[in-house]
This record gives structure tokens, C-alpha cells and sequence, in this order.
């Protein structure tokens, strides 16, 4: 079974900025039409001008759109992010999708706590070392990294990391959106990574909030991440868990 994962932070609200700008545009607009029609004697070089500052009162909001970069920042912000999720997997063979419920813990410094609860009990370990599976007794067991399966989770680790420098050395992306509501679309360059997926689409706020994989023979897998909360540190059985 494949397993997935994914403040107070001051940024500019590019939509009231751009309806201020707006304002101040039509404002403009009338100050030229009562120097043409009370005055009739604006200079042309005046009248430029005046062009000019206006074009670069409506041209602003483009400058200040929310970016890539900026997602990058704000995702990766978090020192510790947990909280509950619901996976469903569709396949073409099953008229009703394969749901998996569950935990997660995210830590900067570490990785990912992945804790599966229904349909069964199951924990996994995402981590630049790879992913793990906690066997009751012999503890955390390395799984093979070459599965469909790990390079989803992979996928997904960078994802809720914010590391789109990553993201970017396999998909195009397309971001739309501001800081407080945006969706990420990833589309593969690799032919390898195109004979898995076709469209991945990436939906948050603060945090990532929903995953969807569109898989190119018609499956797909969608992620809720649920009640997500930044938390400043690790519990103790946390970080025993991400460091052994």
C-alpha cells in the first residue's frame, strides 16, 4: 500500500493593495479629465507623465504577486507541523475509493511521521535517509527506495517541506493564488515521472491543506491534511522517532 504525506508571517495582501491602486487610478483618470476640460493647458510632456505614474499604479500589483519563492518561505517556515489526514485512493477497478486514515508529524530537521490508524495500524518514517516502516519487533525497517510507492512519499515530503528548488528539478510549476489561499499545479518532465503521473495539484494556505495525484492510467490519490497546527518543538516519543 502506498503511504503519502503534506505564522504569524507579515506578507502584503496583493488584493487590497491592487484595489487601492485601483482607486488611486480612477482618481487619477478624473484629475486628467478636469485638466482637459476646466484648463485645457497640460503640456504634452506633462501629460506623459502623468501617463507614465498612472500605468505604474496598475502595472504594481504584478510586482508583488505571490511567487514560488515565497510559498517556499512561508511552507517552510514551520519548526514542527502536525495533524490528522484522510487518504483516498480511486481506482478504475473500484466503484468506491480506498480510504486510509491517520496522523502526521512534520519536523524540519527530520522528516516525516507518517501514522496510518484505518484500515490498519501502520507507521512510517519519510526522511532524506528514506522511508522506514516500524516492525513491532525489530523497530524502524529501511524499505526499498526504488518503488512507485517511495517516490510518491518522497514527492510529498518535499511538498509539505516547501522545497520548490526540488520540485522543480522533476515538474513545471504553476502557481496561482495568494499567501492565505493558492493551488500548485506540477506537471512531470521526466518521461519516466510522465508514465506515472500525469497532474499533481497542490492546494493550501498557510500549510498544504489538500494533495491530488491524477495518475496517467486513470487512478488517482487525494490527501486531506486535517486541523494542521505549527507547534514549536517535538514531544519527546517524536523525536525518538525521527532520530533513531
Amino acid at each position: 500500500m502506498a503511504v503519502g504525506p503534506t505564522r504569524h508571517l507579515a506578507r502584503l495582501n496583493t488584493r487590497s493593495v491592487g484595489a487601492r491602486l485601483a482607486r488611486e487610478a480612477a482618481n487619477a483618470v478624473c484629475q486628467v479629465n478636469s485638466v482637459i476640460v476646466l484648463r485645457g493647458q497640460a503640456s504634452l510632456q506633462q501629460m506623459t507623465k502623468f501617463f507614465c505614474l498612472l500605468l505604474l499604479l496598475c502595472l504594481s500589483p504584478l510586482a508583488q504577486a505571490f511567487d514560488l519563492q515565497q510559498l517556499s518561505d512561508q511552507l517552510a517556515k514551520p519548526v514542527v507541523v502536525r495533524g490528522d489526514f484522510i487518504q483516498e485512493k480511486h481506482l478504475r477497478a473500484l466503484p468506491q475509493p480506498l480510504i486510509s486514515k491517520g496522523r502526521f508529524v512534520l519536523a524540519k530537521e527530520y522528516g516525516l511521521l507518517w501514522l496510518l490508524n484505518t484500515p490498519l495500524k501502520q507507521d512510517y518514517r519519510i526522511s532524506p535517509a528514506g522511508i522506514s516502516r516500524r516492525d513491532p519487533a525489530n523497530g524502524w525497517q529501511l524499505l526499498p527506495g526504488k518503488s512507485a510507492g517511495a517516490e510518491q512519499n518522497r514527492l510529498f515530503l518535499a511538498v509539505l517541506q516547501g522545497d520548490s528548488s526540488g520540485l522543480q528539478r522533476d515538474f513545471d510549476l504553476q502557481l496561482k493564488g495568494d499567501a492565505s489561499a493558492w493551488q500548485l499545479t506540477l506537471t512531470p518532465r521526466s518521461m519516466l515521472l510522465q508514465q506515472v503521473f500525469k497532474q499533481i495539484n497542490i492546494d493550501g494556505g498557510q500549510l498544504v491543506q489538500r494533495i491530488e495525484l491524477l495518475e496517467t492510467q486513470g487512478d488517482s490519490t487525494l490527501l486531506k491534511m486535517i486541523d494542521s497546527q505549527s507547534v514549536p518543538a517535538l514531544s519527546d516519543a517524536e523525536r525518538k522517532d525521527l532520530a533513531d
